[in-house]
């Protein structure tokens, strides 16, 4: 009898397109796929999170069996399950005798420092081999960013554009303009609400997996239900299609703004499917760029798109992958406060804060730039860990995976990584949220007093942050003018807002238990 190959395919590679299974044939192939519980608990993910990849990956192992595939599926509650990658794939090694084991790379630095050591502790040859789902290679980053100070995410975006010719016309970009972000920052109208994205109710394969993650990971953040991400490819191409059909032409003007009560606005919601491999990323930037050709959506919004996916989805797997392991223990600005306990509870009269915490604790989601300018920017200009803070945004979004995760937290929340990803710190007073949101009008704080109990916390800490960590930021371009404005104001002013700042601070709970780490 032959020997097959083995092929373990993780939760985030539920593709057809895997390097791992070209030129394989169902025949000599016995693909691996494992419900693990150190992936399911090195930070407590959301239970939906859990639910989102655990039923996906049931889906996915069902329509590779239908197709004759062989794949040897391990569940969580298998009591032999060793509950490690490594573990799983020693099993099979004895249960199969493989040839080979041959495994699309993975997507965060802890599991690819594992793979590397299977080599030596399997008794077959292993290869990994490159993930060529996404457009960029790791060699393509390095091409990128070596010798640059800065890496500067428009310039790599360019090169992404002319690789893929997505809106371009010849070797010059669509109405020769390559990105049209500030066509793209219009705050909230009255009564602005989108379309509502498809809900999946769950089937019998995935209610298997609520209930499991309702016995297992009880004590981990996040409404279990009600849960309606997709699961397979079919639900995740209409989830597609509604984006196009209902919301993509709104996308671009409106991505900024946010709504208390319409909680992804005009949003794709399909990062998710995106992360796990249900969608293609060119398959939908093409989807996109079709729309526009065809005249039923503005470029604004068309580019501002896919400037998401090939522009900062790529730059930012590069950017990971080029800066590890460093970028996990980064901390440029030396903050050191703990995480709040409002965090996991969304307990505070901050009434922006509340919001964008209970639709992550509702749905495990927050669009872009609530996690920013909300979260982020209260994290930054609070000097929160960036270990707690990343921990956090980990732990409670279904999307995050660390590759995209660590270097938006890192680098463009926290500016922990000393400016190489954003070229500026997003601190903002409450202006800007009062500007793109309507969640100043019933906030307990008053956005327009600056300082004093009642104001909003966002106008002193801005300050509070800015006087804190003047000699890192002030020969910065984009905001070295700002502290003309703090010298202007007087020392008497200025007292003011740190004392308001430090009250502020002193007041805040840190959080009980660590909810995000076991």
């Amino acid at each position: 009898m032959t020997r097959p190959i083995l092929v373990p395919i993780l939760g985030d590679q539920l593709s057809r397109n895997l390097a791992s299974l070209d030129g394989l044939t169902p025949s000599e192939t016995c693909i691996l796929m494992m419900e693990v519980w150190d992936e399911a608990t090195y930070v407590k993910h959301h239970k939906q999170k859990i639910v989102l990849i655990f039923a996906a990956m049931r889906h996915f192992a069902e329509e590779l069996r239908a197709e004759g595939w062989q794949v040897d599926y391990v569940r969580l509650d298998d009591p032999a399950n060793t509950g490690s990658f490594t573990g799983e794939v020693a099993r099979a090694c004895e249960r199969h005798a493989p040839s080979e084991v041959r495994v699309t790379e993975c997507g965060e630095w802890r599991v690819a420092r594992a793979m590397e050591e299977w080599e030596g502790r399997f008794p077959c040859p292993v290869s990994i081999l490159p993930d060529t789902r996404f457009i960029a290679s790791h060699a393509d980053f390095r091409k990128f960013a070596d010798g640059r100070k800065h890496l500067t995410m428009e310039y790599f975006y360019r090169e992404m554009r002319r690789k893929t010719g997505l809106l371009m016309e010849g070797e010059k970009p669509v109405s020769g303009v390559w990105n049209l972000d500030s066509e793209n920052r219009e705050p909230p109208k009255e009564d602005l609400r989108a379309r509502p994205t498809p809900k999946f109710a769950p089937d019998a394969i995935t209610q298997e997996v609520i209930e499991l993650v309702g016995q297992r990971f009880a004590d981990h953040f996040g409404d279990l239900e009600p849960f309606g991400w997709p699961v397979t490819r079919t639900q995740a191409l209409e989830a597609a299609e509604a984006f196009f059909a209902r919301r993509l032409s709104l996308f671009g003007p409106y991505q900024d703004a946010m709504v208390h009560g319409s909680d992804d606005l005009y949003h794709s919601m399909l990062s998710t499917s995106l992360n796990i491999g249900l969608l293609d990323p060119l398959e939908l930037c093409q989807r996109a760029e079709a729309e526009y050709r065809a005249g039923r959506a503005p470029l604004n919004s068309v580019e501002g798109f896919i400037r998401q996916i090939i522009g900062w989805r790529e730059y930012v797997r590069g950017f990971y992958w080029y800066t590890m392991p460093g970028l996990a223990e980064a901390n440029e600005l030396a903050a050191t406060r703990p995480l709040p306990e409002f965090f996991w509870t969304g307990k505070t009269d901050m009434r922006c804060l509340s919001d964008c915490i209970r639709t992550t604790r509702e749905d495990a989601h927050a669009h872009h730039i609530q996690r920013l300018m909300v979260l982020g920017n209260f994290c930054l200009t609070a000097g929160i860990n960036p270990q707690e803070v990343a921990d956090w945004y980990l732990a409670v979004y279904a999307d995050a995976f660390e590759w995209v995760e660590l270097p938006n937290v890192a680098g463009m929340v926290l500016y922990a990584d000393g400016g190489r990803l954003a070229t500026k710190p997003y601190a903002a007073s409450g202006n800007y949220i009062n500007k793109m949101s309507d969640y100043c009008k019933t906030c307990r704080y008053k956005v327009a007093q600056k300082t004093g109990p009642n104001a909003c916390p966002f106008n002193p800490l801005y300050w509070h942050f800015m006087d804190a960590n003047r000699a890192r930021l002030e020969s910065n371009h984009r905001i070295g003018r700002i502290f003309a404005t703090w010298d202007r104001m007087g020392e008497a002013k200025q007292a003011e807002y740190l004392e308001s700042a430090e009250k502020f601070l002193d007041s805040l709970e840190p959080a009980r238990k660590s909810w995000a780490r076991n």
